[in-house]
């Protein structure tokens, strides 16, 4: 599954997209040049089930260890996964 990345001025988003149709999206503000709070994140009903929440938040973690950035996970989906995975703690701000 390819997530991709975009980003415009102070706010970006990573994406599952199939066909044309973005069916996994998470956006994000940024907080300055070195964090990021994470606001939303939403998947396709027909894509539950299958990770794709869990593989946009990793897209998110991986950016911000390649970019030495912070994250605040305000998401309630965002929260958890970063509130269950301790090797993500690092990157809480």
């Amino acid at each position: 599954m390819d997530i991709q990345h975009s980003e415009f001025e102070r706010k970006g988003e990573f994406y599952y997209e199939k066909d044309g149709n973005k069916l996994g999206l998470m956006t994000y503000s940024k907080a300055g040049p070195s964090k990021i709070i994470i606001d939303h994140t939403e998947v396709d009903p027909s894509l539950q089930g299958e990770g794709v929440g869990y593989k946009l938040v990793e897209a998110a973690v991986e950016y911000a260890r390649e970019n030495d950035i912070k994250i605040m996970p305000l998401c309630p989906f965002a929260n958890a996964v970063f509130k269950k995975r301790e090797e993500y703690r690092d990157l809480l701000f």
